[in-house]
């Protein structure tokens, strides 16, 4: 894929994600809002030349930026993405998180969007 197919492609989970809540399919969801994270920072990695073809890279990717704009809250948001990632396998995520939680996701794919590019 393309960086700008992987931004693409980042908007559209995010959006399927929030339809996924929204029908009462959390796992679903889960894993749609996990893929909008990864799928932005496969953009952001590319663009810039570092690994991203797998967990770790991305990883790696994130931390990278958090240094480069010293924002320590990029690798925190990415952790709370990570978290609906293993959801989608486990299904251990409480009600009352999925909200917050959502929010801190949908945060760093925006904010992520706006590195890209």
């Amino acid at each position: 894929m393309l960086v700008h197919e992987h931004l693409e492609t980042a908007r559209e989970f995010l959006a399927k994600s929030d339809l996924e809540f929204a029908d009462g399919d959390l796992m679903q969801g889960s894993e749609k809002l996990w893929g909008a994270a990864a799928q932005v920072v496969m953009a952001i990695a590319q663009e810039r030349g570092w690994p991203f073809h797998d967990h770790r890279n991305l990883k790696v990717a994130v931390n990278r930026l958090a240094e480069e704009y010293g924002d320590t809250s990029l690798r925190a948001e990415f952790g709370v993405a990570e978290k609906f990632h293993a959801n989608y396998y486990h299904k251990f995520m409480q009600d009352y998180e999925y909200d917050a939680d959502r929010a801190t996701v949908r945060h760093f794919v925006e904010r992520a969007l706006t590195l890209a590019g």
